[in-house]
């Protein structure tokens, strides 16, 4: 229980950092989304390089045996990342993170059509209601029709890709976790984000100010502090345990975007939100019991 309770504590810190690391981004102001994924990514690897030297070492962080796979791992997890701080320049703090929540919900039907991994009725009646939520949470931006059509706003739109990629990131990561070190992981993929979006500012950048620049760099070392802290959970708790805590990120969302941006998130984004954090949570819990139950039959025999 003291370790399920350490991985919470760092879970919950995770949650905290990614959202100071939208504000940050978001107060920067109009910079080229490249030149956000660039700072984003380069100031996230020092707090990684420093946890590193003291951890798995230097040599270790980059060693690795299945280059292709980071490869391809990063590509996605870069279109993520460019798309969802896109979204994060049209759309208010808690919009975005609502539409972060259906990740883990096209985890569950990407796993199920790639890995093959088996969906009962009760996780797949939880996937039906999820996106029930979902075409709650797109009314205010183009509504069913909207979603269907490809009339959704653009915000809305972006950030619905970005939680694709994102699952498909998760995918990978199931993959790879076998023979892969999660500071690895995430030292290629960061190197490869900085380096697109370095990429990206030959020709799409613009001169930042003091505070742009503080601002930018703030918000790259929080989502480094977040990265490492959401790693290091998983050390310490199962996945299915710590996936509810991820819906406190809509707790921050909403006080960050009302007291820093005076964003007032609409009505049916926060009830197709709840409906989804509901859906969201009910896999989760049900994850880990059958998880528990599973243990207890393997030492029973």
């Amino acid at each position: 229980m003291q370790h399920s309770s350490r991985g919470i504590a760092l879970k919950l810190g995770a949650t905290f950092a990614f959202s100071v690391q939208y504000v940050a981004l978001k107060l920067a102001g109009n910079v080229p989304v490249g030149e956000v994924v660039f700072f984003r990514a380069f100031f996230a690897l020092a707090p990684l390089l420093a946890l590193s030297f003291f951890t798995v070492g230097l040599l270790e962080l980059v060693r690795t045996k299945r280059p292709g796979l980071h490869l391809m791992r990063s590509a996605i997890g870069s279109s993520s990342m460019f798309l969802g701080f896109a979204a994060l320049k049209l759309l208010p703090l808690a919009d975005i993170t609502a539409f972060g929540f259906v990740q883990p919900i096209f985890a569950v039907i990407l796993a199920a059509l790639m890995l093959k991994e088996k969906v009962g009725p009760y996780r797949g009646f939880a996937v039906v209601v999820a996106f029930g939520g979902v075409i709650l949470m797109v009314q205010p931006h183009g509504g069913i029709l909207g979603l269907a059509a490809g009339g959704l706003s653009a915000g809305a739109e972006l950030a619905l890709t970005a939680a694709l990629c994102s699952a498909f990131v998760v995918i990978f990561i199931r993959q790879m976790s076998a023979t892969e070190k999660s500071e690895t992981i995430v030292f290629y993929f960061m190197s490869f984000c900085a380096a697109l979006g370095a990429i990206t500012m030959i020709w799409w950048r613009v001169p930042l100010g003091f505070w742009a620049a503080v601002w930018l760099i703030l918000g790259g070392i929080c989502g480094g502090f977040g990265q490492i802290m959401m790693t290091f959970s998983y050390r310490y708790a199962e996945p299915s345990l710590l996936a509810p805590f991820d819906y406190t990120a809509m707790i921050w969302a909403v006080t960050f975007g009302y007291l820093v941006f005076a964003e007032v998130p609409a009505t049916l984004v926060i009830v197709g939100a709840a409906v989804v954090t509901g859906a969201g949570v009910y896999i989760a819990v049900r994850e880990h019991r059958l998880g528990r139950e599973l243990a207890s039959r393997v030492e029973a025999v």
